[in-house]
């Protein structure tokens, strides 16, 4: 078996003259996946009086997009530096097209929940593979580009997905299939973009065997033990207002308008974006210890905001939780791929994506059946206490391990 160095400079080699033919086209494609994927939380509560669920169905709804995603960073994370970066990220497009057709035609919780659990699958897929590509194809004068965007997408493919929708459901006629059309139309357009336009930056591929890709290389397992407080925190918190958030942020607004529901999303997701960008020059460590001090002060003020039961409070509580949530998990990113080889790259990615959506999935299952025999509030009151607690011990690991850059 060859050795990590055989395979860098066997596998990887720079992008295309390092420009943006191939990496803007991938850059949009991630965001477009983060897009789709919160794009169905403000149709959740249509969802549940529709089909008669409870809260603890809703979250099973929301959770089990993380289970596929899981399995494929698992076992497919790293492939792509063994075929390709286009094929890979055009089989995850492939993928998340037929899930969108299931959102569009689903008549019940069980077209409901396939389409979720393929869409998990094919944005786990994507979510490496962009990842590594976007390292690959940045453009060479600016090379903290690509860890800005890895960060920076996400969040703010989130923030638009749950705008879009949003806007679709109170305004537009059969939003719940007219969002998945348009998420649709992009898609098709995006992934045309990159089979003309990117270069392949994998060479020499191998035969693929299937086994568990996910790895920390000896050099990044420190700082990686280190950083997982902060990855909790901050998925534990994704979770909660991505599941939870548009139910509660309509109790407290005692609304029947839908876009309640969308705007905690917006506001924390929006907020993240704007902080990653904005600390881009930042050290890493810096990042993750005011992240996590701030989004532990957001969910201090969440907690504050559900007992008063305000709504222009959980706003603010959003928004500050949001700030914190940008920097430290931009922070958490750009420390770790920093470590990684080339060839490595998918593989690490994915290994800090599993502990992400692992968070992302079970909280919000904890979530939903206490919600059901508790209430939404207490449930709410519970959840982001924990969130904050998570944030101090974040603060605590970071400044005691990490060294700075």
């Amino acid at each position: 078996m060859p050795s990590p160095d055989t395979l860098t400079r066997r596998h990887v080699s720079p992008g295309p003259r390092g420009d943006a033919r191939g990496f803007w086209p991938f850059a949009g494609l991630l965001a477009l996946f983060y897009v789709a994927a919160s794009a169905p939380s403000p149709l959740y509560g249509d969802y549940a009086v529709r089909w008669h669920f409870t809260d603890s169905t809703l979250t099973v709804v929301f959770a089990v997009y993380a289970v596929p995603l899981l399995i494929s960073l698992l076992v497919f994370g790293g492939i792509s530096d063994e075929i390709g970066r286009k094929p890979v990220a055009l089989t995850a497009s492939f993928l998340l097209a037929v899930s969108l057709v299931l959102f569009v035609v689903a008549d019940g919780l069980t077209l409901l929940i396939a389409a979720r659990a393929l869409q998990g699958f094919a944005t786990g897929l994507l979510t490496a593979v962009a990842s590594a590509a976007l390292l690959d194809l940045q453009p060479r004068h600016r090379p903290g580009l690509a860890s800005l965007l890895g960060a920076s997408l996400s969040t703010g493919g989130l923030a638009a997905g749950a705008l879009l929708s949003g806007l679709l459901v109170q305004y537009a006629w059969s939003p719940a299939r007219l969002t998945y059309v348009v998420i649709l139309v992009a898609l098709i357009v995006l992934a045309l973009t990159v089979t003309v336009r990117a270069g392949e930056t994998v060479t020499g591929t191998v035969t693929p065997r299937i086994r568990i890709r996910v790895a920390v290389p000896a050099e990044a397992r420190t700082a990686f033990a280190a950083a997982i407080p902060s990855l909790l925190a901050t998925w534990a918190l994704n979770s909660f207002y991505l599941s939870l958030g548009p139910s509660l942020a309509k109790t407290l607004s005692h609304s029947t308008s839908h876009l309640p529901g969308a705007i905690p999303v917006v506001l924390l997701t929006g907020c993240a974006c704007l902080s990653t960008i904005t600390t881009r020059t930042w050290a890493s460590r810096t990042c993750m210890l005011s992240g996590c001090a701030v989004l532990a002060a957001g969910s201090g003020l969440t907690v504050v905001a559900t007992a008063l039961t305000s709504a222009n409070l959980f706003y603010a509580s959003a928004v500050i939780s949001g700030i914190g949530f940008g920097m430290a998990f931009s922070g958490t990113f750009r420390s770790l791929v920093a470590l990684a080889r080339p060839a490595e790259r998918g593989a690490l990615i994915a290994a800090t994506y599993v502990i992400g959506y692992a968070t992302f999935a079970v909280p919000a299952i904890i979530a939903g059946i206490v919600s059901t025999h508790f209430g939404l509030t207490h449930t709410a009151l519970g959840y982001s206490a924990v969130v904050a607690a998570l944030a101090l011990i974040a603060v605590a690991t970071t400044s005691r391990t990490l060294e700075k850059p």
